[in-house]
């Protein structure tokens, strides 16, 4: 299935900050696409229909607050609910079948027992069938602030559609975008309109210090990916802090 095939923008919904976060991140990725944006709540284990009458009312809670959320954004865009049962990971990836993308949010800073992803994150980056955002909020709620969006330039077969990717979400919201690598004029040449940074491989690491310098969203494709969900300790990367940031995974 391709992005014009898509019928909605998915955004996991679980009844915490970082998941309404997310849903109002993903509004900008629904109305550029014009799609609807679906929030979407899963109840764990039995059906929805079968499951105690305190879980319905908190699925339906939680739906309204983040619906509430991103109607206060004023932004043209078509809201749809749903509350789902089963496994949170497993579900969405099922959603995905029939998304553009996939957004779920996160307050997981630093490195855990489990892995800095969580399991539904993981399932996720591991099997969706489109691309997948972790948005991260910060410990006490609030959303990060935005900050430059940061992409690899490399030999990976995918790498011309996540090196897309970046470049159309720092057109979406108007950030810079900087790419890790010298192979940088053609993507130039195809968004004027959007402002680049060059950054040498070896040297993405050192932010500018500058307000907007820290990198807020990375970019990556299947490789990346691939590592990213089983990784329990701090890789090398050249984009700083990854994958302790906000993450776009492009996986086809």
């Amino acid at each position: 299935m391709t992005e014009l095939d898509a019928k909605s923008v998915v955004a996991g919904i679980n009844g915490s900050q970082a998941a309404v976060n997310a849903a109002k991140w993903a509004v900008d990725e629904a109305v550029s696409r014009q799609l609807p944006l679906r929030l979407v709540y899963v109840i764990i284990g039995r059906g929805a229909r079968g499951g105690s009458e305190w879980k319905l009312e908190r699925a339906e809670m939680a739906l309204s607050q983040a619906e509430c959320a991103v109607q206060r954004a004023e932004k043209p865009v078509e809201v749809e609910t749903a509350i789902l049962s089963g496994d949170p990971a497993q579900v969405l990836v099922g959603q995905s079948q029939d998304a553009a993308l996939v957004c779920v949010g996160t307050a997981r800073r630093g490195w855990a027992a489990d892995g800095l992803l969580g399991p539904t994150a993981a399932g996720l980056v591991a099997h969706a069938h489109c691309p997948v955002a972790i948005i991260r909020t910060n410990p006490d709620g609030s959303p990060t602030e935005l900050g430059v969006i940061a992409v690899v330039l490399n030999d990976e077969p995918d790498n011309d559609e996540v090196v897309h990717h970046a470049m159309e979400e720092g057109r979406r919201r108007h950030v810079t975008v900087r790419q890790i690598d010298r192979r940088l004029n053609s993507w130039v040449r195809r968004y004027p309109d959007v402002h680049v940074q060059t950054v040498a491989a070896g040297t993405g690491a050192k932010p500018s210090g500058k307000p907007g310098g820290t990198i807020e969203l990375a970019v990556v494709g299947s490789a990346d990916a691939d590592e990213m969900a089983g990784l329990a300790t701090p890789n090398c990367h050249p984009i700083v802090g990854y994958p302790d940031c906000s993450v776009l995974v492009v996986r086809h």
